[in-house]
């Protein structure tokens, strides 16, 4: 699967269109849980080791590993890769592309270089991704995975958003009238 993944778009703009295209209704812990698993079992059918975190702005909605192997420096990659995303409102692979892949060229940009760590708050390898919800302004959460390279890390995050979308276009939950999903 990750390998019959097409590869992302290098475009800036083209990758912003893509970010505003998955814009949710709502974003509740029920699509964390649906989105995270897709993700866990994508992951686990080919024996990658990752971990996914799905999180609002100020809360973890979804964390896990998909199978064991992971070390601690994924959750640091995790922690980093949302901190970009909620700040600068972009994939981390958007970010990536924008400086290259130079974490130095990208941390003097932002006066964040702190020497021979750099980068210690923020990560722009693939693999973090923005959650939108019509009609709130900015990132209202990020979706993550660490472990892959980063391009594969952000083309497994959209199928698995367009596989949700799929999913769930057009189902009505038992306890609302409106729908669930309407992502547009």
């Amino acid at each position: 699967m990750l390998d019959s993944l097409p590869s992302p778009s290098t475009d800036l703009d083209a990758l912003a269109r893509e970010e505003r295209g998955f814009t949710f209704a709502h974003f509740t812990c029920e699509h964390a849980w649906v989105i995270g698993n897709i993700l866990r079992n994508a992951l686990r059918t080919v024996d990658a080791c990752a971990i996914i975190h799905i999180s609002a702005s100020n809360q973890t909605l979804f964390h896990s590993p998909s199978m064991p192997g992971m070390v601690p420096d994924n959750e640091i990659s995790i922690q980093r890769k949302r901190s970009t995303v909620l700040r600068w409102g972009h994939s981390t692979w958007y970010m990536e592309c924008k400086f290259g892949g130079d974490d130095r060229k990208f941390a003097e940009e932002y006066g964040l270089w702190e020497g021979q760590g750099g980068r210690k708050e923020y990560e722009i390898r693939g693999g973090g991704y923005p959650v939108y919800v019509k009609g709130v302004e900015g990132v209202v959460g990020a979706i993550v995975v660490a472990g892959l390279d980063g391009d594969i890390a952000h083309g497994v995050v959209v199928k698995a958003i367009e596989e949700y979308k799929e999913l769930r276009d057009g189902y009505r939950s038992p306890m609302r009238g409106a729908s669930m999903t309407k992502l547009k």
